[in-house]
């Protein structure tokens, strides 16, 4: 090693070297080097190639070299020529990592590795699998590749030494697997459906492998599929069928907190079934994902932080894994010398053979250590990726980062040069001056349960002088839990038993009846009474509202510090009654597990919001500095308020509106949608919980069209907020702008509406994240959002391809009751809603081309419409103009990038937007010019989070307010600004 010559990514000669070289110096030119390889397999020409070139990287905000900018000039000069020249010099690169797709290209290099005495581990790469189709097409590929191994092994002379095991001899033929790749809807709520798929999926593949003496290994992935992987693994391998045969194994990823738990569980598990497996222990390639995630969700991060302490725990496994070398086969996969020394190093100290664990490596990496380790007589394998060098790019990539990265050892060998000292030393003794953990701070971080990784809410920025926010959003629940999934099933049982309860109103915190009671209806069982809401009179809302005036005073001077505290309490009680009302959501409102736990988070989150906004507030703000006065500006609140909620997000944005209105000192009439009273009546029930005085929040329950209407003109209302839809929204702004008798100021409306919102695909954009990510905006709680995708603009040079994936995606996503774990597309609201979407489909099919449409079940009871995507849409046609709100999605063909803004922008609603692209001047584009309130770049339009995307539109679509943003609580306040003269008799106090 000390001799050896740097692998051909380190060379110091030639373009690349010289492209490498900089990437490990400057991580702007790494990002931008390796996000344009990673567009390359969408780029259809020279010119394109050429174009997204000098985008990334020629341009004056990042430094280079001379010879790479003189390069990128040329090839930007040349255009397509050089273009073209590029881009198949970067599939050369991806040569040197992956084996290919064709016979010749796999077989070719694994002989090489056969004569040179080292093991192979074919693993077959290709695109994100998003559809039924593509994962039925992956385990094709599975049983291919392990046909065209048993052909060509049979051929060779002998086993390779690296198979040759104490153990008895290994088999010639060890292909890996990716168990995402069989089941294009894994969900984390419902992993029993995904292991009967998956299984159903992998029996054959096992059985040719049986058949052909192979050897499985399941490959680990992102840690959401942890669980899943290890309890497939121990699932279908004690199958009978395959309790004996094919070998089998896993990998383990060392970075993970839990993976010592794994480890031994497995060990337990190989020991009571009498089967030696073999574990691949791994350090991880997905650390800055899961620190991502993570962080962005609020989970405790579930890697270590800090490599030193990944090294030091791959040691402490590898240990773990040689003590039992009965049970398990360990396969170290590493290139850092100190980790292969370590663990030769215990294996000599426990006696094991040498022979009997391996040492595993990348194809086309580190080729100098793999002929060291052989030199020391142990057994080698190479990990081969299989399969079409574009699509595996994403593999590349993370080649890439791997090779340039500071911390890794293949950079720090042979590309800085770092000392043998350096390389072979103890993680453990690293102090925290270097920036990981001391060796008892290790040992805590090792024992201790997870953290959550620290994040800014909001970065202030240079002259601001407000405090940011103490706000953190609420996590969602992660359904791999399983006990988090039976905490939903356990809800749901108990709610069922007390369903068909009477809701009365409350006007001064005091239970009203009615004579007459609405029943709330379960979407996918209209037969369920959820329970019965009191129908109010237009008397019931007059005292409401005589109740909100005669409380309002008193709570307007309540301190701002306890109207907080009362909200903060509410979200309390949220939190402790999380499980019971993500239940009530999924029988009243049909929302799915996911989406129902979204939204009371999302409440949660707007009490908690708005209580350290209304803090911040109430400090009087300095509008200027001026010797002898001083200028404070204070707000007061406005007076009676009228909330009328819809029932797509019951509890969200009810609470949001309410919450802000009452945080702000005034008092409310609460309205919430006929189609979800029970949990209104719920939330009122948290209020009353939490310590609010009668009177400061009254339930109405009713007709909206009678309750609303009447409220909305009332001449004591001194403000209304509503959401819901544009013609209602419509007539709330005409009907508040008139002035009434006994009326004693102008109405504030904040009124939030609806949206025909466009997305836009650009030539460029990655298929992968684009058909995942329209699905989710379109056809997530099947569509029933203001914020959901309805028109799907598709750059021509991308329309065909990217519309066979998403038709077979869609295809392939599950239709179900709502109380299903699994199920994506549920039924709708209401009877009236089902009738009033069909009756659009039934249109829309004399405007466009019904593309799709999914086949739902023949459930009588259940309010279901079939998802249906409309192809060859005219820009002037209902299909594409008017909100449906429901699951239908209106496909158009762009010519152009310039075209699709055109047609995006189109529209007279502006509420949410996106586009899919990887060319910089695009996105710069769309970031100025497409008009919406919420725009969203590479990622599904819905889901926006309190505090974190301030979510509302404009033109049609709104007044551009926008809820859980900072300025949201303005709108229920008034502005006051007091001045005092300051100069007494020609002196002036030092108010510092």
């Amino acid at each position: 090693m000390e001799q050896a010559q740097p692998p051909a990514l380190f060379s110091k000669s030639g373009f690349y070297g010289t492209l490498m070289g900089w990437a490990l110096k400057n991580p702007q030119f790494k990002t931008r080097l390796f996000r344009f390889v990673d567009a390359l397999p969408t780029l259809t020409s020279g010119d394109e190639v050429s174009r997204h070139l000098h985008e990334y990287l020629d341009n004056d905000e990042v430094e280079l070299p001379t010879l790479v900018r003189a390069t990128l000039r040329a090839a930007s000069a040349a255009g397509g020529l050089l273009g073209g020249g590029i881009r198949a010099n970067v599939i050369g690169m991806a040569r040197q990592f992956m084996l290919g797709k064709e016979d010749r290209e796999i077989i070719t290099p694994l002989r090489q590795l056969h004569r040179q005495g080292i093991a192979f581990t074919a693993d077959a790469l290709g695109e994100t699998v998003l559809s039924e189709t593509e994962a039925d097409q992956y385990a094709a590929q599975c049983l291919r590749l392990l046909d065209l191994l048993a052909r060509e092994t049979a051929a060779w002379p002998g086993p390779c030494p690296s198979n040759i095991s104490p153990h008895g001899v290994l088999p010639q033929i060890n292909v890996s697997i990716k168990i995402s790749a069989l089941d294009s809807q894994i969900h984390p709520a419902d992993p029993d459906t995904a292991i009967q798929k998956l299984s159903n999926r992998l029996r054959p593949i096992l059985r040719r492998a049986k058949d052909c003496g192979a050897f499985i290994n399941f490959d680990m992935e992102q840690y959401a599929l942890k669980n899943l992987t290890v309890r497939l693994f121990k699932t279908i391998f004690a199958e009978p069928e395959f309790a004996e045969a094919p070998g089998c194994g896993l990998a383990l990823q060392a970075y993970l907190l839990d993976t010592e738990a794994d480890l031994r569980d497995l060990i337990q598990w190989a020991r009571d079934h009498r089967r030696r497996i073999a574990v691949r222990l791994v350090k991880g390639a997905y650390w800055d994902y899961e620190t991502i995630i993570a962080s962005q969700r609020g989970w405790p991060t579930p890697v270590f932080t800090r490599k030193a302490e990944t090294d030091a725990n791959f040691e402490k496994l590898s240990l773990l894994l040689l003590e039992n070398d009965d049970a398990v086969a360990a396969a170290f996969g590493t290139h850092n010398v100190r980790s292969i020394a370590h663990a030769l190093a215990q294996a000599d100290r426990l006696g094991v053979d040498r022979r009997s664990f391996e040492i595993q490596m990348l194809h086309g990496m580190a080729d100098p250590l793999k002929a060291a380790v052989l030199q020391l007589g142990v057994r080698l394998r190479e990990y081969c990726p299989v399969g079409e060098l574009l699509p595996g790019m994403a593999y590349l990539v993370r080649r890439l980062l791997e090779n340039t990265s500071n911390e890794g050892f293949l950079a720090s060998k042979f590309a800085r040069n770092a000392s043998r000292d350096e390389l072979l030393r103890d993680p453990k003794t690293i102090t925290e001056s270097t920036g990981v953990l001391s060796p008892e701070a290790l040992h805590r971080g090792m024992t201790a349960a997870p953290q959550i990784l620290p994040f800014t809410a909001r970065s202030p920025k240079a002259g601001e002088t407000r405090e940011p926010s103490e706000f953190r959003n609420e996590p969602p629940t992660d359904f791999t839990v399983s006990a988090e999934r039976e905490n939903i099933r356990a809800a749901i049982q108990k709610l069922r038993a007390q369903l068909g309860q009477r809701h009365p109103l409350v006007i001064n915190n005091k239970p009203v009846n009615t004579s007459d009671w609405t029943p709330s209806l379960n979407p996918a069982n209209q037969s369920e009474i959820i329970g019965y809401a009191a129908k109010a009179t237009v008397a019931n809302a007059e005292a409401a509202v005589v109740a909100a005036r005669a409380a309002q005073p008193a709570w307007a001077h309540t301190s701002a510090k306890d109207r907080a505290a009362l909200l903060d309490r509410t979200a309390d009680l949220m939190r402790r009654d999380k499980a019971a009302l993500v239940a009530l959501e999924i029988l009243e409102a049909g929302k799915s597990w996911v989406e129902a736990d979204a939204d009371v988070a999302e409440a949660i989150d707007y009490c908690r919001f708005y209580a350290a906004e209304m803090r911040a507030l109430d400090r009087p703000a300095h509008t200027q500095s001026v010797a002898g006065e001083t200028n404070l500006q204070h707000w007061w609140p406005r007076g009676v308020g009228v909330i009328i909620g819809p029932w797509n997000f019951p509890l969200a944005i009810l609470t949001g509106m309410t919450s802000a209105a009452v945080v702000a000192g005034n008092a409310v009439v609460m309205k919430p949608s006929d189609q979800t009273p029970i949990i209104a009546a719920r939330l009122m029930s948290l209020f009353v919980e939490a310590g609010l005085p009668p009177g400061v929040v009254n339930l109405l329950t009713g007709s909206g069209s009678l309750l609303g209407a009447h409220l909305v003109a009332h001449p004591q209302a001194n403000l209304v907020a509503f959401t819901g839809s544009m013609e209602v929204g419509l007539r709330i702004w005409e009907t508040a702008g008139r002035t009434r008798p006994g009326q004693t100021g102008l109405k504030k409306v904040i009124c939030e509406m609806g949206g025909k919102n466009a997305l836009i695909v650009d030539s460029d954009a990655d298929l992968d994240e684009a058909v995942a990510g329209v699905l989710v905006s379109a056809f997530g709680y099947s569509g029933q959002k203001c914020s959901a995708l309805s028109r799907l603009i598709v750059v021509a040079d991308n329309y065909d391809r990217f519309l066979a994936r998403l038709l077979s995606a869609a295809s392939s996503l599950r239709i179900g009751p709502a109380e299903q774990p699994g199920s994506v597309i549920v039924p709708v609201i209401s009877r009236d809603a089902q009738q009033r979407i069909l009756a659009r489909i039934e249109a829309g099919g004399t405007e466009a081309t019904l593309a799709w449409q999914g086949f739902v079940p023949s459930d009588a009871n259940a309010c279901y419409v079939p998802p249906s995507i409309f192809t060859n849409v005219p820009p002037g046609s209902h299909l594409f103009r008017d909100e449906i709100f429901g699951p239908v999605l209106a496909v158009a063909r762009a010519k152009s990038f310039d075209h699709a803004i055109a047609l995006a922008n189109d529209c007279q609603y502006a509420l949410t937007g996106g586009v899919y692209s990887r060319s910089p001047v695009n996105i710069e584009r769309a970031r100025r010019e497409l008009v919406c309130g919420n725009l969203y770049i590479n990622r599904p339009i819905t889901g926006a989070l309190v505090g974190r995307q301030p979510f509302g539109g404009f033109g049609m679509s709104g007044g551009g307010t926008k809820a859980g943003g900072r300025e949201y609580l303005q709108n229920f306040l008034l502005p006051r600004v007091i001045t005092e003269n300051t100069l007494r008799r020609g002196f002036a106090p030092n108010e510092d």
